[in-house]
């Protein structure tokens, strides 16, 4: 959703890395291309006219940091007032001390109430709490019924007593539900309303004696992101007629230009509590304002990245993987197969991969990813019997025939993943072998003695430069040269492993320092 405006963003800040410091008319200019990088994204134009002032005043008032450069400072002003137009703070539902807390939903047909209930009785539920949906919207076809499916995909029950399709009270309705919820010790009852077409004398007063009947500890605005301005002014109805505390952002992972969520914060000084960017029930998140903040201006959301990650992958699992890399067993196909689904479960790997700092510079590659190669990949190695992913190198050509037929695909497919996997796997454990000795520990597994073993341990005695390189590897007569390959070796580096002829950047260890400065 806010593609357009980071990649405004990221031109402008782009320009100013050239400078070594910045004049006023600098500071005029980034703050003209920011405006309009903001208007375009369909901001409101008193916050965009607010931030631009706020950010102006203080970059002209600005003392020069010692650790940051002038346009780092900026990027970081920018980042504070993003953060203070989303909210500021990170605002969690406030729990009843006397269960059950009640959660009323409100908003315009077609902003994702309904969905959006079992997404959040989904979330709750992993916050080990026991909620209750109730089915108070009775005037829109169906309602129930949806409500009935998305609850039990979510696997928490729905209170509908009644059809609904025009039939029933739902003020009634909602009354019963405390209720019931408090004999059957739910301990959260999440309230689902009607919605309208447009903002009605009619829907105002049905979800105002709602809330009277149920007296609810959070009213929750769902807002479509989509709309654009119009949310603002749904939003500033809403919080006249009935009052709310927090704000739910759905579809934010449409292609709008996403001014709503800069705007409805702080025009109606309500904290956006909630986000939701997908169809499935996991496709939802509490909102950060600072993270959010974060993804606008193309620095990622790493904290995000890492929660989903410790909800989904298994750390043993993970543990013996990265034994394997670093030499214990051989990594194999299927220990590859493991990795990649617990991937696959954080969500679709674009938008994955759309967390990580810098993704905006490959957006575009990152937009072609098509999970459905993904999928050909799973079938492959799922065609394979367990020795075959264990140990490739059996893989023949009547096996890789086998293979090809089994997953539907050609020959020529089976040969790229393993030929490509075998490649990948040599690169991943060079790496984990030089990190080990540069670590100066021992991976778990590698013998005393081996490159990158730790001080102390029995290595080989030290001894000329032509008899320690592998044979086939000429010792250069270049001083230089022989340098780079007697660091390499004591690195545990493969000699074809490039290496900066300066090693003035690196911090050596005393012992590898000591043997340059003597050869100097």
């Amino acid at each position: 959703m806010f593609d357009t405006l980071q990649d405004r963003l990221s031109d402008v800040f782009k320009g100013l890395r050239s400078k070594g410091r910045l004049t006023e008319a600098d500071i005029d200019a980034t703050m003209r291309e920011i405006r309009i990088a903001l208007l375009e994204a369909d901001v409101n134009l008193s916050v965009v006219k607010g931030f631009i002032s706020a950010v102006k005043e203080r970059c002209l008032g600005l003392e020069l940091s010692k650790a940051l450069n002038p346009t780092q400072q900026i990027i970081k002003i920018v980042d504070d007032e993003l953060v203070g137009i989303l909210g500021g703070e990170t605002r969690n539902v406030r729990f009843s001390k006397r269960p059950p807390t009640v959660i009323m939903l409100a908003g315009l047909q077609g902003a994702g109430k309904t969905t959006l209930a079992g997404k959040l009785a989904s979330w709750l539920r992993e916050q080990k709490h026991a909620p209750l949906l109730v089915a108070a919207d009775l005037q829109r076809p169906n309602a129930v019924g949806q409500l009935q499916i998305v609850g039990e995909r979510a696997g928490v029950h729905v209170f509908a007593p009644q059809p609904g399709n025009g039939v029933g009270d739902p003020v009634q309705v909602a009354r019963d539900s405390i209720e019931h919820a408090r004999r059957r010790l739910y301990d959260v009852v999440i309230v689902d309303t009607a919605g309208r077409l447009g903002v009605d004398a009619e829907l105002m007063q049905q979800a105002a004696d709602i809330k009277e009947a149920v007296n609810p500890d959070e009213v929750l605005f769902v807002v479509d992101a989509m709309i654009g301005q119009d949310a603002v002014n749904t939003a500033r109805a809403f919080n006249e007629g009935i009052g709310f505390d927090g704000v739910v952002l759905t579809k934010l992972d449409g292609d709008a230009r996403g001014g709503a969520a800069l705007s409805i914060a702080r025009v109606i000084g309500k904290p956006i509590m909630f986000a939701s960017n997908g169809e499935g029930l996991k496709d939802f998140d509490v909102f950060h304002p600072d993270r959010m903040a974060s993804r606008i201006l193309g620095m990622g959301d790493v904290l995000t990245l890492i929660e989903q990650a410790e909800k989904t992958f298994d750390a043993d699992q993970s543990r013996a993987a990265a034994e394997k890399l670093m030499g214990k067993n051989k990594f194999g196909l299927q220990d590859f197969l493991s990795q990649m689904q617990q991937l696959r479960k954080m969500g679709p790997l674009s938008k994955i991969l759309g967390m990580l700092p810098g993704a905006g510079q490959f957006k575009g590659a990152i937009d072609d990813i098509d999970e459905r190669e993904i999928d050909r990949i799973e079938a492959i190695i799922n065609s394979m019997t367990l020795k075959e992913r264990d140990d490739v190198s059996i893989l023949n050509g009547s096996r890789r025939s086998r293979i090809a037929k089994g997953a539907g695909v050609q020959v020529s497919d089976v040969n790229q993943l393993v030929n490509r996997f075998v490649e990948a796997r040599k690169m991943m454990e060079k790496m984990a072998s030089s990190m080990g000795g540069m670590g100066g520990g021992v991976p778990a597994g590698m013998p005393q003695g081996m490159p990158g073993a730790l001080p102390g341990g029995r290595g080989p005695k030290r001894q000329p430069a032509k008899k320690q390189l592998k044979k086939g590897h000429k010792v250069s007569g270049n001083p230089a040269k022989r340098k780079q390959q007697e660091a390499q070796k004591a690195l545990g580096l493969p000699p074809q492993v490039d290496v900066p002829q300066s090693m003035d950047d690196f911090q050596l260890p005393a012992d590898l320092q000591k043997m340059f400065d003597q050869n100097k």
